[in-house]
């Protein structure tokens, strides 16, 4: 359901979380003439004076490290992605009538532009930016927000009715959403994660469907057919259901044939690429390129578009991404691998002579498995982070005794640099978040790539 925005008007709105989102979302609603009202446990004094200020002059009302006075006072309650709606005081909000929602959701009612939205355990920014370079090349005026990084509210207030806005969604975005409906919807994968917040596969997979839950005969949803637990959550779907396929052929959907990517409509089979030429590695990156295929495809763009976009993209930060060569030893940096699924994908797609960075904030997460995904393809681990040694911990029970305890990131790749000889590989995948450490990902991710660049001097 779209919301005329001049409904926002008058309204007694609290947002609670001043990340990206929020702030976005503080801008939007004070644009749409909401009475706002901020939330966040962080200090006055850790916000950037100038948006303060804005604070101030919009008279907004400030609840830093501390929560408001009354819950019964607002009529809509707009949560960031990192905020659980379990909160005592949220709940209390809801139960005194006011809606409890996301960014995600409003910027979904108010805008006029049309949705692309694609969720899963891993590979939806690697997708999510693919789908987006297709599109532009396609010539729409598209807009890639969300999880990526760029708030989708901030996108949607202006968006006009021919724009797109390919949106990359977490779990935590989809679970305050009620009306949301892409034309498109993806959904990767599904392996453990975020089960700290979630606390059962069967509460994560509910939250990842409601990406489809208000689609119709007339929307799309791609799903990984070869993924049994991801693809059983589109049971009930009401929509069109298009699987990919890296393993099977099929009579509806992409799959690879005679070793080619290709999506089959109607019959007809429109071949859009061999993997080989594609400039991206790994077997997790042709089930997204697959995956994005489809999404652009079903989205009306013609094979030939897709096909130039896919050769074209070279990837994205931060996802096994090529960082040089010193001395004969290839670096690369895979710091969105924040959990153990992720970081044995890249494992997997660098395959051997490993020397391997690992650790940080571990959600939860048990790391036999992890370990056990060695294979032989890891020389040496070097363990970083707050929980490191739950990793550790995992790899004496597991029979793995190649690894070293550093004290942070600059420690790990001196020692890696020591340790590697030419031919190997030194892999930061950490298969844990970054928040012991690091504000994100990214800053895990620069803060290695520098440590690289000075080897090079």
């Amino acid at each position: 359901m779209r919301t005329n925005p001049d409904n926002i008007k008058g309204n007694r709105i609290l947002i609670v979380g001043l990340g990206r989102s929020g702030i976005a979302a503080v801008h939007a609603m004070l644009d749409l003439g909401a009475v706002v009202s901020v939330q966040d446990d962080r200090e006055r004094a850790s916000f950037d004076p100038n948006f303060i200020t804005y604070l101030e002059n919009k008279k907004v009302t400030c609840w830093f490290h501390c929560l408001p006075e009354d819950m019964g006072a607002y009529d809509m309650v707009i949560l960031s992605p990192g905020v659980n709606p379990e909160l005592p005081f949220i709940q209390e909000a809801k139960a005194r009538g006011a809606e409890i929602t996301g960014e995600l959701e409003i910027a979904f009612r108010i805008s006029r532009g049309e949705f692309i939205a694609i969720t899963g355990t891993n590979g939806k920014t690697t997708t999510t930016t693919l789908v987006g370079e297709i599109f532009k090349e396609s010539g729409r005026t598209t807009h890639v927000v969300g999880n990526i990084g760029t708030a989708v509210i901030g996108a949607s207030e202006t968006a006009d009715e021919d724009d797109w806005l390919v949106t990359e969604c977490s779990s935590f975005q989809l679970e305050t959403t009620r009306y949301f409906n892409p034309h498109v919807s993806a959904i990767l994968n599904l392996t453990p994660d975020h089960l700290n917040r979630h606390h059962t596969m069967e509460a994560y997979g509910a939250a990842k469907a409601k990406i489809f839950a208000n689609q119709t005969g007339e929307d799309f949803l791609v799903i990984n057919y070869d993924d049994k637990l991801c693809y059983g959550l589109a049971e009930g779907a009401k929509c069109n259901v298009i699987p990919f396929s890296r393993k099977e052929e099929l009579e509806r959907g992409a799959f690879l044939k005679d070793g080619r990517i290709v999506i089959r409509e109607k019959g007809v089979i429109y071949d859009i690429c061999d993997p080989k030429d594609l400039k991206i590695i790994g077997d997790h990156n042709v089930e997204n390129v697959l995956a994005a295929s489809a999404i652009a495809f079903y989205a009306g763009i013609a094979p030939e578009v897709i096909t130039r976009a896919v050769l074209d993209f070279g990837g994205v930060e931060h996802r096994i991404e090529y960082c040089g060569t010193v001395d004969g030893i290839k670096y690369y940096n895979d710091s969105k691998g924040t959990n153990i699924d992720a970081a044995v994908t890249a494992l997997r797609a660098i395959r051997e002579n490993i020397i391997l960075i690992a650790g940080g904030d571990a959600k939860g997460q048990v790391f036999d498995e992890f370990i056990e995904a060695f294979q032989g393809s890891v020389k040496k681990m070097l363990v970083l982070g707050r929980d490191g040694h739950f990793i550790t911990e995992a790899a004496d029970r597991c029979g793995f005794s190649d690894y070293i305890v550093c004290k942070d990131l600059p420690d790990c790749v001196k020692r890696a640099a020591a340790i590697a000889e030419p031919g190997d590989t030194v892999l930061l995948s950490p298969a844990c978040a970054s928040w012991d450490m690091y504000d994100n990902y990214e800053q895990r991710g620069e803060h290695f790539k520098e440590c690289v660049r000075l080897l090079e001097e």
